[in-house]
């Protein structure tokens, strides 16, 4: 154990205790079978009955997320909660905040599900921030965009991931577009960034003030979907270490107690901006499964139990690849049908992960998979070539 902690004075919840998660998804799953093989059991909570975590829980809470009775009864049968993506009403979550842990806390949660309030956060925190205007609803849109500049995007305020929700903005018929698409809506106008590279660092930090940093991160994406992550990420030094500070940084402010995806713009000029902030396990983590000494849904674990961190770093250079519904297309008809599994499977330094999801749609994520290889470069190229051969 790290010597510069007490451990002996830090609250622990110990394996054979049971941990609870907001959302069924394949993030809850994946952090439901990380905790169980340390010896914990997972209570999940979510509105649908079939959802993927709920092939691996312990037991699954079916409710709406506003039900403040069967999300007390939840929380009364968990030790700690956690949550698996923001899209949560934060209000029914204080009541859990009096019956047990909830971690990261509601104040962390309610800073990053709106575009809005984090953005101002990072402002008036002194963090590097893409520039951006407020638009409440019934205000000028056109008018904000103007003073961010075009290219610019208009995002929804709350609840947006994967590209959902956003409209670029380049010129007159466009901004009146999202004039009228965000008419009722608070949005946020960002300023387009032309960036050199899309990075995300993965922070976790214990009560005990101990943090540790996952390698850098490179993201790709395909249509606002991410499609590889490549890990460590193909930067200098230098520019890993600042993001490795920052990250670090805004977990200590955040205070926070669990896991945090810092969203990066690298910029042309060697600047380093946030774009968004995920208090969560993230996407482009999914590579630390198969390619890390400890995965960051085991480090999930870890956080939010006050166990000692385990070592982030990869035991060798990896690429995450995301498996969309459109695998199931067929490219001569558009027909469903099954992908070509054995073509990633024979691969010797290959790892297929599928969520159990019953029904593929374009742009639906429905698993991934993982190449590690000895560099970057060609983990890379190995990815792109079976991801081709996925769809025959």
């Amino acid at each position: 154990m790290d010597p510069r902690f007490n451990w002996e004075l830090l609250f622990m919840i110990l394996p054979g205790s049971t941990l609870g998660v907001l959302g069924g998804g394949q993030l809850g799953r994946m952090f439901a079978q990380a905790a169980q093989s340390l010896g914990y059991r997972v209570h999940v909570f979510d509105p649908a009955p079939d959802c993927p975590a709920s092939a691996v829980a312990n037991r699954t809470f079916t409710a709406d997320y506003r039900s403040t009775e069967d999300l007390a009864a939840f929380a009364r049968s968990c030790a700690v909660v956690t949550y698996e993506f923001e899209n949560i009403p934060v209000e029914p979550l204080w009541k859990i905040e009096g019956m047990t842990r909830l971690l990261p806390n509601s104040s962390v949660l309610e800073t990053c599900q709106n575009r809005m309030r984090e953005k101002t956060w990072l402002k008036k925190c002194g963090f590097p921030y893409v520039p951006f205007a407020e638009v409440e609803a019934h205000d000028d849109l056109i008018a904000a965009a103007r003073r961010v500049g075009l290219p610019a995007v208009a995002k929804t305020a709350d609840f947006g991931y994967d590209g959902k929700g956003q409209k670029k903005l380049t010129d007159d018929a466009s901004l009146r577009a999202a004039a009228e698409a965000f008419a009722h809506q608070r949005a946020v106008i960002e300023r387009y960034i032309d960036f050199k590279c899309e990075l995300s660092v993965i922070v976790a930090r214990n009560e005990a003030g101990e943090a540790r940093v996952f390698p850098i991160a490179e993201n790709i994406h395909t249509k606002h979907i991410l499609d590889f992550t490549i890990a460590p990420a193909r930067i200098s030094p230098a520019v890993a270490r600042e993001a490795e500070s920052l990250a670090l940084l805004i977990a200590e402010r955040m205070n926070l107690v669990g896991l945090l995806a810092v969203e990066l713009f690298l910029t042309d000029r060697g600047e380093l901006l946030v774009n968004e902030l995920a208090p969560r396990p993230h996407n482009s983590g999914y590579w630390s499964i198969d390619g890390g000494r400890t995965s960051q849904f085991e480090q999930h674990v870890r956080a939010i139990c006050g166990l000692p961190l385990g070592d982030p770093s990869a035991r060798e250079p990896s690429v995450m690849v995301n498996i969309l519904g459109d695998a199931w297309m067929s490219p001569e008809n558009g027909r469903l049908r099954e992908p070509h599994w054995s073509a990633i499977l024979a691969h010797p330094r290959v790892k297929l992960h599928l969520y159990g999801k019953h029904e593929p749609r374009v742009g639906r994520k429905m698993g991934h998979f993982t190449v590690t290889a000895g560099t970057p470069d060609e983990a890379l190229e190995t990815a792109r070539e079976l991801k081709a051969k996925l769809r025959g």
